[in-house]
């Protein structure tokens, strides 16, 4: 695919707790097809590094990735086989890169998971990194933006912040496992958070268990 053709998913990852959220949305956005424009705030480099003890580091940036997504929820390494080909990554701080232009092209943008403090700048406007500003302008190109909010409890300000974001078009997506899928493995919950992304993006995947009206059919998986 050439620079022109590509059109991809911004995934912003912030400071909340939840990597392992990303990395599934990742995988799954990888695995349908999709090219990803990736940034990592300087936040969720320490929440990365607190949760797989990986270092995402900017010079070494798809060596990390590739030992990141291959990782499973449980913290096994080489759960996965991660092909991060279609991945550009920005840095944070980088406010000329790409995403930071309305005229760049991408099909959305996925916050996963999104910090209080992430919700807050994106609904006030801020751009004090590329992940706000990316949102920013995802918003008013009027770009699908779906923020995996991963907080609780939420206080007041938060919420109201939630409701703008909603007000403003955004899919605002709490990090809630829901359970008839017939989890068994922790990685079962996250696949799930992270399906249901993907399906407020438009995204195909097979990731969890779709509801069917049968009473007890998780059960039986």
């Amino acid at each position: 695919m050439t620079q022109q053709q590509r059109r991809p998913w911004i995934v912003g990852v912030s400071g909340a707790s939840g990597t392992p959220f990303a990395a599934s949305v990742l995988r799954g956005l990888l695995d349908a097809g999709e090219s990803v424009d990736l940034v990592v705030s300087r936040s969720s480099r320490l929440t990365l590094l607190d949760e797989t003890g990986i270092a995402f580091r900017d010079a070494h940036w798809r060596d990390d990735l590739r030992t990141w997504l291959a990782r499973g929820a449980d913290g096994k390494p080489d759960t996965f086989r991660p092909d991060v080909g279609a991945v550009r990554h920005w840095a944070a701080g980088d406010l000329a890169a790409g995403p930071s232009s309305g005229s760049y092209p991408a099909k959305g943008m996925l916050i996963v998971p999104a910090s209080t403090a992430c919700v807050a700048g994106v609904a006030l406007g801020l751009s004090k990194d590329l992940l706000q500003r990316a949102a920013s302008v995802t918003l008013k190109e009027r770009r699908k933006l779906v923020v995996a909010v991963r907080e609780t409890p939420l206080s007041g300000s938060t919420l109201k912040q939630m409701v703008a974001l909603d007000e403003a078009g955004a899919v605002v997506l709490p990090a809630s496992p829901g359970f008839y899928a017939g989890a068994t493995h922790i990685q079962d919950l996250v696949d799930f958070v992270a399906g249901r992304v993907l399906d407020a993006a438009g995204v195909p995947h097979q990731l969890y268990r779709r509801w069917e009206g049968e009473l007890g059919g998780g059960s039986r998986g």
